[in-house]
């Protein structure tokens, strides 16, 4: 069952992020991840989501997700991160195929 990783993330440091979004997609595709959202325009229809901006990728499942989540590499990667903004991350489990249909 697939899963998905949510990522709400509010930039404060835009020029040292770039050094962690320049690595952090090949690392999701050698993991076995695709992103569904990143990027791209956003709109707001209800509720203030002020600077808020959402990345989603989706997972073959939640054991792939977390294996990558806690990886060597993605470890070292997430370190770029740091000190860049305030970030909150959800993994979240995706409905039956059956259920889809």
């Amino acid at each position: 069952m697939a899963a998905y990783l949510v990522v709400e993330a509010v930039i404060t440091d835009r020029k040292k992020f770039a050094a962690y979004a320049q690595r952090v997609p090949g690392a999701v595709a050698r993991a076995g991840g695709e992103y569904l959202v990143l990027g791209g325009e956003a709109e707001a229809l209800e509720g203030d989501w002020g600077e808020q901006r959402l990345v989603v990728h989706r997972w073959p499942d939640m054991a792939a997700a977390r294996r990558f989540w806690h990886s060597d590499e993605y470890r070292e990667i997430r370190r770029l991160r740091e000190g860049t903004g305030r970030f909150r991350v959800m993994l979240l489990d995706g409905r039956p195929a059956e259920a889809a249909q």
